[in-house]
């Protein structure tokens, strides 16, 4: 019979792991040979071969890999991936074409989000130094990683991605931040808007002051020129947003456009502006599920989430494979994915 705990929670009493001893005893033979089998060598007669089976299967037992390859002195077949949000659906892109990368390498992908906290970000990292990982990915929540130089001189290989580190060289995947809001200010400029918003992220991330940059830079290249008062920064909920957008429609002269700096913030301004009698055309940086499907579709900054992670994988495992040469910057392209809602002129 099952009996619950007092929080609810089947009761199991815990017991110890079994152990290569444990195996060895109840197969009867030695501990080589239980290691033998278990490590697939030669020399195990098949019918002694398949009590050690019987028996590894009867008590339950794991071997301990980490353990295992820490004696040799090789991979423990584990990288640490960091991320901002694993929660947030281009971070799920990211892990799983991480993940992919690593499967065909024979490694396993430990991730754990940093909640855009530096300390968080260098607890996370240290952690999984501690545990061993063969390599590092990182989204870097901060400016300081020195932290890092250690393990990096002890032939950790580190690559940030999305960002770049504040103050070590390393291998670095990013994105075409300032192209991409610049292509969106350009793009909702030939529609005839003058009077074009953005709202953005936290201005400390790197991502969020590249894409205020190229919207910077978007602006004077169209000739409306940089209005600050046009500008609202993170970070921001759906509230924020909600206010954000009232006082850019609301004023004496009101913005026509919105460029948004991320996908969050894009769907909060959605959110927002849903059943407004007049909306402004909107364009969004990252692409996001459903954007094709909503009234009216989403124009936005797409970049590849899975590329992203790939380009960080490959690079990170080049650097494992022997790899010497001197770290790296990529930054992979986007492009406007026009879908209705900046085509719009304005009223």
């Amino acid at each position: 019979m099952t009996t619950l705990s007092p929080n609810g929670a089947a009761g199991v009493r815990k017991v110890r792991r079994a152990t290569m001893n444990d195996v060895a005893r109840l197969a009867g033979v030695s501990i080589k040979t239980v290691s033998r089998v278990v490590n697939d060598e030669a020399g195990v007669h098949p019918a002694t071969a398949e009590r050690v089976l019987a028996a590894i299967d009867q008590l339950g037992f794991r071997r301990n890999l980490s353990a295992r390859n820490l004696r040799r002195g090789s991979s423990t077949g584990t990288v640490g991936l960091v991320l901002e949000d694993v929660g947030n659906p281009f971070y799920s892109g990211v892990t799983r074409a991480v993940e992919e990368i690593a499967r065909l390498r024979g490694r396993q992908v430990i991730t754990g989000s940093s909640d855009e906290d530096p300390a968080r970000e260098r607890e996370l990292s240290l952690e999984f130094c501690s545990r061993r990982v063969d390599g590092l990915l990182i989204v870097p929540a901060g400016l300081q990683h020195g932290y890092l130089v250690p393990e990096m001189r002890a032939g950790t290989p580190v690559v940030f991605l999305d960002r770049p580190a504040g103050d070590v060289v390393a291998d670095t995947v990013l994105v075409d931040n300032i192209g991409g809001t610049a292509a969106a200010v350009a793009h909702l400029a030939s529609f005839g808007h003058r009077r074009i918003a953005f709202l953005g992220d936290a201005p400390d991330i790197f991502t969020a002051n590249e894409r205020l940059r190229g919207y910077r830079e978007g602006c004077v290249r169209a000739g409306i020129g940089y209005h600050e008062s046009l500008v609202v920064m993170g970070p921001h909920d759906e509230e924020s947003v909600r206010k954000a957008l009232q006082g850019l429609q609301n004023a004496a002269d009101p913005a026509t456009a919105v460029v948004t700096g991320n996908n969050r913030i894009t769907v909060h301004a959605v959110r927002a502006l849903a059943g407004s009698a007049v909306r402004p055309a909107l364009v969004g940086f990252d692409d996001f599920e459903l954007a094709d499907l909503l009234s009216p579709p989403v124009t936005v900054i797409a970049h590849d989430a899975s590329a992203l992670g790939k380009a960080a994988a490959d690079l990170l495992f080049a650097r494992l494979d022997g790899d010497g040469s001197p770290p790296r910057r990529v930054v992979l392209p986007v492009r406007l994915v026009a879908r209705g809602s900046g085509e719009v002129r304005p009223s």
